[in-house]
C-alpha cells in the first residue's frame, strides 16, 4: 500500500506520520516544503517542494497512491495577508493534486483537511450539518472551493474523496504559525512552562477545541468510510477560555494570564456557538470527551 501525505512536516502531519508508522507497513510518501528530523525508517519517502509546483507530483506519485491525506495549506491569517500565496497553495495546489490523482489511473482514497472557516462570521446560533457555508476570509473561500472540487472529482470517479471541516487543533508548538487561533495552543504551553501569557480574548470567550490526537483519529476514521465526496463536520469540545485555564491550573499550578481582547479575534474564535455533529457522531467520529482528556491528548506529542 502507498500512502501520500501532503503537509507531512506540519503539526498535524507529523502526528499522523507517527501514528501510521506505529500501525502500518505501508510506504509513506511525505510532501512538504522542508523537513526536520525524520525517523530513520525505510517506509518513508520524503519529497521536498511546494504543492503549488505542478512538477512535484511526478515524483510524489511515481508510484500510484492508494490513500492520500491532503493537509498542506497556507493558514488563515497568512492567506488573508498574502492573497496570491493562499490561492496558489490552498486552491491551485489542491487542483494540481486532484489532477495528478486523476492521471494516475486508479482512484485513490483522499481525505482533505478543510476548515470550519468555511462558515465565516458571525456564526449562527448553532452550527450543524445543515449550516450553509458563508466564508468571510480568503482562507475559508479557498477551503470551500477545494471541498467542491473534491466532491466533483469523486462524482466523476477520479478519486474517492471526502472533506473534514476541522477547527483549530491544539496544542501547536510555540512558534510563529500564521494562525489567528494560535492563542488556543499558546495558553496550554504557557501553563506547562509556567510562564505568563497574554490572550487576545477574554475569559468568557467560547471556543471549539480538538486535540491533535483527536484530529488524527478523525483523519484515519474517515479513510474507513465511503468517500463519495462527502463533507464531514466532526464533533468538538466547546469550552470557555476560563474553563480551560482552570483545568490547566489544576494540572500545572496557577496560570498567569493577561486578557487583552482583540475584537476581530473574539468575533472569529471567541463566540463559537454549539456545534451539532449528529451525522459524524452516527458515523463513529468522536471528540476528546472531557477538558482533562483534551489537555492530555493535546500535550502528549511523543
Amino acid at each position: 500500500m502507498h500512502i501520500l501525505i501532503t503537509g507531512a512536516d506540519g503539526f498535524v502531519g507529523r502526528a499522523l506520520v507517527r501514528r501510521l508508522l506505529s500501525g502500518t507497513q505501508a510506504r509513506l510518501t511525505l510532501v512538504d516544503q522542508r523537513f526536520g528530523d525524520l525517523p530513520d525508517d525505510p517506509r518513508l519517502c520524503p519529497v521536498t517542494g511546494s504543492i503549488a509546483d505542478s512538477a512535484l507530483w511526478s515524483d510524489a506519485l511515481a508510484l500510484p497512491a492508494d490513500i492520500v491525506f491532503h493537509l498542506a495549506s497556507v493558514p488563515g491569517g497568512l492567506a488573508e495577508r498574502e492573497f496570491d500565496l493562499g490561492m496558489a497553495v490552498n486552491l491551485q495546489g489542491t487542483l494540481g493534486l486532484l489532477d495528478a490523482l486523476r492521471r494516475q489511473g486508479q482512484p485513490a482514497k483522499l481525505v482533505f483537511a478543510s476548515s470550519v472557516a468555511v462558515y465565516g462570521d458571525p456564526l449562527p446560533a448553532t452550527v450543524d450539518d445543515a449550516t450553509p457555508p458563508r466564508p468571510t476570509l480568503s482562507y475559508g473561500v479557498q477551503k470551500l472551493a477545494a471541498e467542491l472540487m473534491v466532491t466533483e472529482y469523486s462524482r466523476r470517479g477520479f478519486i474517492d474523496g471526502c472533506s473534514l471541516r476541522l477547527p483549530g487543533i491544539v496544542a501547536r508548538p510555540p512558534a510563529p504559525s500564521g494562525l489567528i487561533s494560535a492563542f488556543m495552543s499558546e495558553v496550554m504551553w504557557a501553563a506547562v512552562e509556567r510562564r505568563p501569557v497574554t490572550l487576545p480574548v477574554g475569559p468568557d470567550a467560547v471556543c471549539w477545541w480538538m486535540s491533535v490526537a483527536s484530529a488524527v483519529d478523525a483523519l484515519l476514521h474517515a479513510v474507513t468510510l465511503p468517500g463519495q465526496g462527502q463533507v464531514w463536520l466532526p464533533p468538538v469540545l466547546r469550552l470557555t477560555i476560563g474553563e480551560l485555564v482552570e483545568a490547566l491550573a489544576r494540572r500545572f499550578g496557577p496560570v498567569a494570564v493577561t486578557y487583552a481582547p482583540d475584537p476581530m479575534v473574539e468575533a472569529r474564535f471567541g463566540r463559537q456557538p454549539p456545534l451539532r455533529a449528529d451525522r459524524a457522531l452516527a458515523a463513529g467520529f468522536l471528540d476528546d470527551g472531557t477538558v482533562d482528556r483534551l489537555i492530555d491528548r493535546s500535550l502528549d506529542q511523543s
